[in-house]
């Protein structure tokens, strides 16, 4: 179950279902499964976005679903200390516990519904590891990792970082109840979320009830999202069935839908899902590793920077990783 959850959704206030004589419901052009792989230090993730044309995703590159994974003891797993340039992270802890540090000065533990949301502008170094005491006891981990690209015009913009507490979040219901939505970033239906971005998006997680449907209005000059965490159901308004760990990509239109399946089968009863969107940068976009760029000279510039010092200094209090504690604070390349 996500972290931030509350006893009674019809307390919260509502998004009122778009009128459908006026809003135009999108169309689901396509839903793609997420292959499993690891990163970092070994952590099992789905490769959200694999196989969807980046023209689609505009302004997002890349997100990966961390887990849902229930470590033993000595298990948890994190990244060691690498570079970014030209995008922003959000890390978003549905369930768990994260410690981040970057050489910007930013950090700290991202935990139980927490965003962390990191602008590497034009350079930064970062870690994001379990601390000591989870790797020790083991625990819960489940949680997203997206890139927001930069416009060339802020990709030179100094490093920024961002703390938001799973209790900052802004809390709505669906129009009957039966959705709870979490607003991370962006705007839904006049409600906006804590998250300040340089790209204009909105990033929801919504907890769909086994049967119902929730119906949002949407930017039209945004592209539109919708990937499934856990449980199934189906997407648009002719019923595209959506599974864990798949992504709908949804055409034009003001207004989207999204229904839980009344006969849930799996650990959940609910549909949870990431919704997002954004208003396209329409650049080009040069992606190499922890870079992202407009050209490919930009790509080798940013190599360069990196060998020779120029993203960042790890910190004399630096966080290890937690397979080289008190080994050197190098970090890899």
């Amino acid at each position: 179950m996500p972290a931030v959850t509350v006893d009674n959704v019809l307390d919260l206030p509502r998004i009122a279902e778009p009128d459908p004589q006026v809003a135009t419901q999108r169309t689901v052009t396509a839903v793609a499964s997420a292959p499993s792989g690891f990163e970092g230090e070994g952590f099992p993730v789905y490769r959200a976005f694999a196989g969807v044309p980046m023209e689609a995703l505009d302004p997002f590159v890349h997100m990966d679903q961390m887990g849902q994974v229930d470590y033993a003891p000595g298990e948890p797993k994190g990244t060691p200390w690498h570079p970014h340039r030209g995008f922003e992270t959000v890390t978003y802890m549905i369930d768990g516990l994260f410690q981040h540090q970057d050489s910007h000065g930013g950090g700290g533990l991202i935990t139980d519904g927490a965003t962390q949301w990191m602008t590497a502008g034009r350079g930064i170094l970062h870690i994001e590891t379990p601390p000591e005491a989870l790797v020790v006891s083991g625990g819960l981990f489940h949680g997203i990792q997206l890139w927001v690209n930069l416009p060339r015009a802020s990709k030179w913009n100094p490093p920024k970082y961002q703390s938001i507490e799973g209790r900052e979040v802004t809390l709505l219901s669906s129009a009957d109840g039966g959705a709870l939505v979490r607003v991370i970033a962006g705007d839904l239906d006049g409600h906006a979320g804590p998250g300040s971005t340089f790209t204009p998006i909105t990033l929801a997680h919504a907890t769909i009830a086994a049967g119902a449907r929730l119906v949002l209005p949407w930017r039209p000059d945004f592209n539109a999202l919708v990937y499934a965490l856990a449980g199934h159901g189906s997407v648009g308004t002719e019923g595209r069935p959506l599974a864990a760990h798949q992504l709908a990509v949804f055409g034009p239109g003001s207004a989207l839908t999204v229904t839980a399946s009344s006969r849930p089968d799996g650990d959940t009863a609910d549909l949870d899902v990431l919704i997002l969107g954004g208003e396209p940068i329409r650049e080009p976009v040069f992606h190499y590793g922890p870079f992202v760029m407009n050209t490919k000279a930009e790509i080798i510039q940013a190599v360069e920077d990196y060998e020779a010092g120029r993203l960042g200094v790890i910190p004399d209090d630096a966080i290890m990783p937690h397979t080289a504690r008190g080994a050197d604070r190098r970090p890899e390349r």
